[in-house]
């Protein structure tokens, strides 16, 4: 619910400057990306590129040492 409203915000924000054509780049999973795009369109800003940019570990880290009993 608050990020609609903060989208609704900043859409509204973007248009009052001018803003026609918008670059979106989205973090993390789940269903609110979704969303949050279609909210961003409905708003009548064209959405030029889409980029994700979700954290990916190259390696992660290492994994506590084995417990010897």
């Amino acid at each position: 619910m608050l990020h609609r409203l903060q989208l609704r915000k900043g859409g509204t924000k973007a248009k009052e400057f001018g803003l026609k054509d918008i670059l979106v780049r989205v973090k993390g999973p789940g269903p609110g990306r979704d969303s949050a795009l279609r909210a961003l369109n409905g708003l009548g800003l064209n959405i030029v590129s889409i980029e994700d940019v979700t954290p990916l570990p190259h390696n992660g880290c290492r994994p506590p040492k084995q417990r010897r009993v």
